[in-house]
């Protein structure tokens, strides 16, 4: 039995990721949670799992559970740590959104936790030092997202040396079809509309952008140790195969499925084994087309920025993180535009000053940093034009 502790235990991963442990009580045992706000399904979660402890990122939100609960309440980011660290867990499974889940990763990994991982700012960021120390405290990190899921399984029992091309597709969201003029217009329900999949409001809107792609890009390198030259992107409207690994030989290996997160989930929880569930089959009969096309770097030009970040490497990639989170939740709380999301990355990695080879100390604070002043640049500049 594996016992785990799931950060972000409230959001669309970590309810999926408590939907597999119902359907395993015998395999999967839930030992600590952690929240943002939602108090009221933790404690709903609290009846059902019976962890040993929990912590919740509002402290505003801690008498609610002291009040109702019998068990370890911590709050704040120290409480994520601790929650990342429980002695009793030996997975944790990190569903947080945003940088916020940079920190209790590494922790997790000092603390020698395999990592069940859907934080993809983790590595995008921080990618560098958190491959280092998982090296170095011997832990497993599995991918959860379902491209990484897809390459992993590719590449199981391969040499890595033989691959020539690693392919990860992309729906192309919502606005694939979309003119630039008609980009300009969209506003927060258009973004939030993603045709095949069912996520979290950050990461729809990054796949809006197709910043998420960008992402996926970035962490592809470091999990598979895969120059970015090697690493493609190409739309993939029906989300059916979910990345490729071309060989030397030209042979190429593809792994597919209908979108359902919980399988790639599943996969990353119950590795090495593979566990008979209830996810719906794929019938290739009843796929009317598998469509594949190259993505317009013009049109969505964050992928673009993360190519460049991902090869100056440093803390690059950090800035251009904090600058999308910034500017995703400032367009979610209808401050700024649709296009402006880009605008501002693009500002940011330009004045940007990189640190090569950086500590976790630094990336976290040019994180910090990168955030006040892409909300100074919107309060000052952007949202008054609104």
């Amino acid at each position: 039995m594996k016992h785990l502790s799931i950060l972000g235990s409230t959001g669309s991963i970590g309810t999926q990721t408590l939907e597999i442990v119902r359907q395993f009580p015998n395999e999967f045992k839930v030992v600590g949670l952690t929240v943002k706000n939602n108090s009221e399904l933790l404690l709903k979660q609290i009846k059902e799992f019976k962890p040993k402890a929990v912590a919740v990122m509002n402290k505003s939100k801690v008498d609610d559970l002291l009040n109702f609960s019998s068990c370890q309440v911590y709050s704040g980011i120290e409480g994520l740590n601790k929650i990342a660290a429980l002695n009793e867990a030996d997975t944790v499974v990190n569903a947080l959104v945003g940088s916020i889940g940079i920190e209790p990763t590494y922790n997790a990994i000092k603390n020698k936790k395999n990592i069940a991982l859907a934080n993809k700012e983790t590595l995008v960021a921080a990618g560098s030092v958190i491959m280092e120390e998982a090296k170095k405290s011997k832990v497993n990190l599995m991918p959860i997202d379902s491209e990484h899921s897809a390459i992993f399984q590719c590449l199981n029992g391969e040499n890595i040396d033989e691959v020539s091309k690693i392919t990860i597709t992309c729906s192309g969201g919502p606005f694939k079809d979309y003119t630039r003029q008609r980009l300009e217009n969209v506003n927060v329900q258009d973004a939030l509309n993603h045709p095949t999949w069912d996520m979290g409001n950050k990461i729809t809107i990054d796949s809006a952008t197709l910043m998420n792609k960008g992402f996926e890009v970035i962490e592809a390198h470091w999990l598979y140790g895969i120059d970015y030259e090697k690493i493609k992107v190409v739309i993939h409207p029906q989300s059916i195969v979910h990345s490729l690994v071309e060989f030397v030989d030209k042979s190429v290996i593809a792994q597919l499925g209908l979108p359902d997160m919980k399988i790639p989930i599943q996969y990353a929880l119950s590795y090495p084994k593979r566990f008979t569930n209830n996810a719906t089959h794929l019938d290739l009969a009843k796929i009317k087309a598998l469509e594949f096309k190259e993505p317009d770097f013009e049109m969505f030009p964050c992928l673009k920025y993360a190519y460049e970040a991902g090869n100056a490497g440093g803390t690059l990639p950090a800035a251009m993180n904090a600058a999308n989170e910034t500017a995703v939740y400032a367009f979610l709380s209808n401050k700024i535009r649709f296009l402006d999301i880009q605008i501002l990355i693009r500002r940011v990695m330009d004045g940007h000053k990189l640190i090569q080879n950086p500590t976790l100390k630094e990336i976290l604070e040019i994180d910090r940093k990168v955030k006040e002043e892409t909300k100074n640049i919107i309060e000052r500049e952007i949202a008054i034009e609104n």
